[in-house]
């Protein structure tokens, strides 16, 4: 059964940081790329950036030098490490698998403001 879960979200204030993990099945992980993703209240869901299996990334322009994912490939984990936090930023992110086309972890929420 594929599974993932998404986790470290939480209340930050603007110009903060987190670090959010996601650990996937190793059937959808292994030799795929993974995505993060996020959905704002009211917004459609948008990607953030990916990272290939390579350990090639890919961001969209708004994170670009704020925003870096990795992957530990040992733990079947992604991370999205997230610095100088705005109150845009805030949203629910999800990670995905580029194996499959439905599967969509719980996310975990993050909240930008003071």
């Amino acid at each position: 059964q594929v599974q993932i879960v998404e986790s470290g979200g939480g209340l930050v204030e603007p110009g903060g940081s987190l670090r959010l993990s996601c650990a996937a099945s190793r059937s959808i992980f292994s030799g795929y790329a993974m995505g993060w993703y996020r959905q704002a209240p009211g917004k459609q869901r948008e990607l953030v950036g990916t990272i290939a299996s390579t350990g090639t990334t890919n961001y969209v322009d708004s994170v670009k030098g704020r925003f870096t994912i990795s992957r530990d490939n040992a733990k079947n984990t992604v991370y999205l490490q997230m610095n100088s936090l705005k109150p845009e930023d805030t949203a629910v992110y999800y990670c995905k698998s580029s194996a499959t086309l439905t599967s969509w972890g719980q996310g975990t929420q993050v909240t930008v403001s003071s």
